[in-house]
């Protein structure tokens, strides 16, 4: 098979939610009523960059096999902590902010604890997990709201226009691919991660450092959350220990990986394609909102998108007469 022949095929997950969110988005913008516009593009990108952020935290739990149900609550919990913590000066705006960031990080350590040393199954650890940071983001906020001296300021700045025109949020979405999920795909746990979901056994028999990329895996998902629940934050200007919210982005993020081309058996798929998955997602979001549709079916529509997303996901297995034809 030529080069870029086997480009293709290895790409063909993200390529695919790429088209459908150009797709979808063109939709969105010739039927809204302001057609395209930085601001229509600043809200849309806003909206799909919080899921994509939460995708990007599934993914890395995907790609080993695994699930994290607890990801929407440490989504949550970081957006509670935020609207604590991002305040004052700015040396003590990179404090608060690093402390969330650091907060999501021991969030991902927990559930990487309870599976690895536990040997519980990730989809059974991190529904415990995720109540038990749903009751301390209760804890943090019995109330909505936020500290009188939140960086709104700070805030304004991630979440604008660069230059009037790029919104910022997709520049640090960016940012987060180049910096953290690209190094992590070429390094040797991130391949090993890869391997872990393709075969575990055959990864141990080839002494790859198993454990260790799956502690990087959990980490880095919990860090990817607290990024989107920071955003949150830097959004609504408050936090809200909500577990619908939780619960939702839970399930979305799901949905996006899967649209995304990220396998749900592991090892295959890629964060990049989880984003395109989010952003098409939110664009069908999107679209049902222009067109009007009653608010009381919507949830319908989107169900309806969720169950297609998973049972694509999920159709290979029934073509699968050897398992190893699942990775090849």
């Amino acid at each position: 098979m030529k080069d870029w022949r086997f480009w293709l095929a290895e790409q063909r997950g993200t390529l695919t939610a790429f088209a459908i969110f150009v797709v979808m988005f063109t939709f969105y913008v010739m039927n809204h009523p302001a057609g395209f516009t930085p601001n229509v593009v600043q809200t849309a990108a806003n909206k799909g960059v919080l899921l994509a952020l939460v995708a990007m935290a599934q993914t890395f739990v995907v790609l080993t096999a695994g699930i994290d149900l607890s990801v929407g609550m440490v989504f949550i919990l970081c957006n509670c902590l935020a609207s604590y913590v991002v305040v004052g000066s700015p040396l003590m705006v990179v404090g608060g902010v690093v402390a969330v960031i650091l907060t999501g990080a021991v969030c991902g350590a927990i559930n990487a604890a309870i599976v690895i040393v536990g040997r519980l199954q990730p989809i059974v650890a991190t529904i415990a997990s995720g109540a038990v940071f749903f009751g301390v983001a209760l804890w943090i906020r019995p109330f909505p709201g936020s500290d009188p001296g939140f960086a709104s300021d700070f805030a304004d700045a991630l979440t604008g226009k660069v230059f009037g025109i790029v919104p910022a949020s997709l520049i640090f979405l960016a940012v987060a691919v180049l910096v953290i999920w690209i190094p992590f795909r070429r390094s040797v746990l991130g391949r090993t991660v890869y391997a872990s979901g393709s075969s575990e056994v055959a990864a141990y028999m080839s002494g790859m450092p198993l454990k260790r990329a799956k502690f990087l895996a959990y980490v880095l998902s919990g860090v990817f959350a607290s990024f989107a629940g920071l955003y949150l934050t830097f959004f609504t200007y408050s936090g809200e220990a909500s577990a619908a919210n939780g619960n939702t982005y839970t399930l979305y993020s799901i949905a996006a990986v899967v649209l995304g081309g990220v396998s749900l058996f592991g090892g295959r798929g890629s964060a990049v394609g989880a984003i395109f998955g989010a952003l098409a997602f939110r664009a069908i979001g999107d679209l049902l909102f222009v067109f009007e549709i009653d608010p009381l079916w919507q949830p319908l529509f989107q169900g309806v998108v969720l169950l297609l997303a998973v049972s694509i996901g999920s159709a290979r297995l029934f073509q699968v007469r050897n398992r190893l034809d699942l990775f090849g």
